[in-house]
């Protein structure tokens, strides 16, 4: 079978099962997207899948995360860290700002999932 072209991908389809708001993280399997705009329960729209976007973060003595650390997202705690947590957190990207230990958030790169298979929740069309 030959492949055809879809689009850049810098952006997925995305039909969520609740609403979303603009700025919400969701994660499918392994792969991370963010909320450019919200989306209404049942309906397409999109995920940003690459770009630079300000992440929470953990505040507090030791949460410092510099430039060019691998950051991850955490579900349960919705925020960003360099802890993978053994796999449990999603690859976020690289960091490309220095976030201090008071710092609310920090700036990531987003990588997009290069290996492995993809949620069934994504469409062939989205990729």
């Amino acid at each position: 079978m030959t492949a055809f072209f879809v689009q850049d991908g810098n952006s997925i389809d995305y039909t969520p099962s609740a609403d979303v708001t603009a700025g919400a993280v969701v994660v499918q399997g392994d792969l991370v997207g963010v909320a450019k705009l919200d989306i209404k329960a049942g309906t397409l729209g999109a995920l940003a899948v690459t770009g630079v976007f300000d992440f929470p973060k953990a505040e507090g003595l030791g949460t410092a995360i510099f430039a060019g650390a691998t950051v991850y997202w955490d579900v349960a705690d919705a925020e960003a860290k360099e802890d993978s947590e053994s796999g449990a957190n999603k690859l976020l990207g690289k960091a490309v700002k220095d976030a201090a230990d008071d710092d609310a958030t920090v700036r990531v790169l987003l990588t997009p999932a290069s290996s492995g298979p993809l949620s069934s929740g994504l469409s062939s069309s989205g990729l």
